[in-house]
């Protein structure tokens, strides 16, 4: 295919929408997340809706706040904050509840834990990790309440659309259960981001871009995608041991992602693109604990491709996905 202009918006270094870029977009400036956790756990794990949690989760693997000692919300964003702003630069950050699953609590505390975040004279938002079986109306009403003054993203973990691998990692959902959440948040006024994991056994590359295809048409902003990677103490340690499980190798992963990432529309921000863990909680696969060699192979293969996100997003599906809203920028 002949090579032509990228589309607005897009640099030949970087040819997806990337999360660093709609920060600075939205506020003007560098805007970095906080991890904290509130304490909360989740409902495939207390009994609500089955026990054991996801095959492949230990929560301390991914969410920094799980590894250090337990403090109240602002002491975990003070100590965040010092050890985030001469990093990166930034004096303006996200409050980001990561840990198991941030809206599974009564209304009382979900209000208290979100305020003492937000009093917090330099966290310009929040985001909001959870299960799309943990926003009843009463929440997201709460959270919708935040976001008629502050920027508010609630991540909702779908994984895949499809059943049979939802059932395979003890999710505790179907994907109709996604369906429900995401129709119930459109309108509200917060973005809402989609988590996706790629390379799970037993789907195919067409089965992960009809996972994609299926994300296009719908009212999301943003998506984080992750690779399958194994972290020790889980049944996914043991599978891997056994021979059950196939991790992909990074060439394949790139590949993927790629063909991912041309499915979804240009405007769906991308906030992740690999899932990792620390080396002593890391089993497999090794490469990714090289995020920036991950970044590079995936820019060198857009751009081998003379592609771009968005550049296969069928029409019929693109067009079900709303404009992306105009916004102040937020000082």
């Amino acid at each position: 295919m002949a090579s032509g202009p990228l589309p607005f918006g897009f640099r030949d270094a970087q040819r997806y929408y990337a999360f660093s870029r709609f920060l600075k977009e939205r506020f003007g400036g560098k805007v970095r997340r906080i991890a904290v956790d509130g304490g909360f756990t989740c409902p495939n794990v207390d009994g609500t809706v089955t026990t054991g949690g996801c095959v492949y989760c230990d929560n301390r693997s991914f969410s920094p706040s799980r590894r250090a000692p337990r403090l109240g919300i602002r002491g975990q964003l003070e100590r965040g904050i010092r050890i985030v702003q001469p990093r990166f630069g930034a004096d303006r950050f996200l409050a980001y509840f990561q840990a198991a699953t941030n809206t599974h609590a009564p209304l009382d505390k979900l209000k208290r834990l979100y305020d003492e975040a937000l009093d917090h004279p330099q966290i310009v938002g929040l985001a909001i990790g959870t299960r799309p079986d943990s926003v009843p109306d009463e929440v997201l009403d709460l959270i919708a309440g935040y976001a008629r003054e502050r920027y508010v993203c609630l991540e909702l973990g779908l994984q895949s659309i499809h059943d049979r691998s939802l059932d395979w990692m003890n999710r505790g959902h179907h994907y109709d259960v996604f369906l429900d959440a995401v129709a119930r948040c459109a309108g509200r006024g917060f973005d809402v981001c989609a988590h996706v994991i790629l390379g799970l056994p037993g789907e195919s590359p067409a089965d992960m871009l009809a996972t994609a295809d299926a994300l296009a048409g719908l009212p999301l902003q943003a998506v984080k995608i992750h690779n399958l990677h194994v972290v020790r103490d889980t049944p996914l340690e043991a599978m891997v041991e056994h021979g059950e499980v196939h991790i992909l190798e990074r060439d394949e992963y790139v590949a993927i992602l790629c063909d991912f990432l041309e499915r979804l529309p240009g405007g769906m921000v991308i906030q992740r693109l690999q899932g990792d863990a620390p080396p002593d909680y890391l089993v497999a696969p090794q490469w990714c604990l090289d995020k920036p060699g991950l970044l590079r192979a995936v820019d060198d293969e857009m751009r081998r491709r003379d592609s771009w996100q968005g550049k296969y997003c069928q029409p019929t599906v693109a067009s079900s996905t709303p404009v992306r809203r105009a916004l102040p920028v937020v000082t």
